[in-house]
């Protein structure tokens, strides 16, 4: 409960309300303090003032202080103070107390601090010493007795508006979380196709739309593992199978051991082997562990090497490949042989899914600080639905188990990741039925990623 959003709100809403009363009470008693005291000392002064003038009046009168002493006992009755009055050889003719009667008064003795003197005609000394004060008692009873049941009121109004306030707004709050918080519980559980629906616009909106957007892509990166795997599988059991099977031929005397059995199965050891690199070369891609041989290359010419090493293999299936390069290009820092590799990949996908009479134009260009270079082909190009997918690994256009036309769908993902630790970027294009269009950027600068 004490860890519930809900009560928390309640706890801050009314810590609020109570230090808002309670710094608007002491400002109020610190300025009903300072007005008592302007208050006192006016009062002080007019009070001296008329003190002055009977004591004047009443020496004139009398010639002497003989018969003041009940008027000083009355006074000092009247405002609650010790009122000593001496005459002028500092002897004490009258003592609101009468304790001092006929004593020399001294004026600094402890106890009886001097707030105020006059001579009057020069004749006597008139001392007050104030009683205790309460100054903060009397203003705080004054601030209470004044507005403190407005205040006890208020806070009572403030308490119950902030429990309305918290249920509310902590149920509008709350609803969205709880919906985030049980669809995160089930897509720890493995159901990725958990989405959460949330109509406010504000922060809570968008961190909905986050989740469903990372959970759109644990689903699609799930769906990708278990292809994977599943490819992965077919692709090893594929050769691994032929290589078997021509083994137990061979045992049980239903095929020679001879050349053209010896070369069938190097055949299937090569695509085996050949998928086993691919696969370790892509996990060193992925986890940053791929080590470059950058030094200072010219990209027209790995070009030009890439379609030249190529055009055997096209013109087996009737393929024109060639290069439209610009006359000069400058040179790039990368690994020439990673380089030629995304070529040749690029170039082989290319063959695979272009038909006889088609053609295949490589071509560069220098574009700020960077260099891009495309693979154009005229082949049956590339379903949109599959686009998004086709730099994944394992991920095929054809459906097929073939290797003629699916291959083992792992050389544009090789291509993808060299071309990133190179720094550049690599994207695809494409329209069914009129070709395919792949390019990869190179920065012309060295850049570490």
């Amino acid at each position: 409960m004490i860890h519930s959003l809900r009560f928390r709100l309640v706890v801050s809403f009314t810590l609020v309300i109570l230090v808002t009363i309670g710094a608007v009470f002491f400002f109020i008693n610190q300025a009903t303090q300072a007005e008592i005291r302007k208050l006192e000392e006016r009062t002080d002064q007019i009070r001296t003032s008329r003190m002055e003038s009977e004591l004047s009046f009443y020496y004139i009168q009398r010639g002497s202080w003989s018969g003041i002493q009940p008027f000083i006992e009355q006074w000092g009755n009247l405002y609650g103070e010790r009122i000593i009055l001496t005459d002028a050889n500092g002897i004490v003719v009258a003592d609101s107390e009468g304790d001092l009667l006929g004593e020399a008064h001294d004026p600094e003795s402890p106890g009886r601090p001097l707030l105020l003197q006059f001579r009057p005609n020069g004749v006597g000394t008139l001392y007050i010493t104030p009683e205790s004060s309460d100054l903060g008692i009397r203003s705080l009873q004054i601030t209470f007795n004044a507005i403190g049941l407005f205040f006890i009121w208020g806070g009572l109004i403030a308490g119950a508006i902030a429990l309305i306030v918290t249920f509310f707004l902590s149920r509008r709050v709350l609803a969205p979380v709880k919906s985030l918080t049980s669809a995160a519980r089930q897509l720890g559980r493995g159901d990725f196709s958990q989405r959460v629906h949330v109509k406010d616009r504000s922060e809570l909106g968008e961190l909905a739309d986050t989740f469903n957007s990372m959970a759109s892509d644990l689903e699609r990166t799930e769906r990708l593992r278990r292809n994977m795997v599943a490819d992965a599988a077919h692709e090893l059991r594929t050769p691994l199978s032929n290589i078997r099977g021509q083994l137990e031929a061979v045992r049980d005397g239903v095929i020679k051991p001879d050349a053209d059995t010896i070369s069938s199965l190097n055949e299937e050891a090569v695509l085996l082997s050949r998928l086993v690199d691919d696969l370790q070369e892509l996990s060193l891609a992925e986890a940053g562990e791929l080590k470059l041989n950058r030094q200072m290359a010219d990209i027209a010419r790995l070009i030009e090497q890439a379609v030249v090493a190529q055009q055997t293999q096209a013109a087996t299936k009737g393929i024109s490949v060639s290069a439209d390069l610009p006359d000069k290009l400058p040179p790039v820092s990368i690994d020439p042989y990673r380089i030629g590799q995304v070529l040749r990949n690029l170039l082989e996908n290319a063959i695979a899914h272009t038909g006889t009479g088609g053609t295949i134009t490589v071509n560069a260009r220098q574009q700020a600080n960077y260099i891009e270079v495309a693979v154009v082909d005229t082949g049956k190009g590339i379903p949109p639905e599959d686009l998004p997918n086709i730099f994944e690994r394992f991920y095929r256009v054809d459906k097929s188990r073939a290797r003629a036309t699916g291959g083992s769908g792992l050389g544009l993902t090789i291509a993808r990741r060299l071309v990133e630790v190179h720094g550049g970027k690599i994207e695809a294009h494409s329209e069914p039925g009129k070709g395919s269009r792949f390019l990869f950027t190179i920065p012309t600068t060295k850049t570490s990623v």
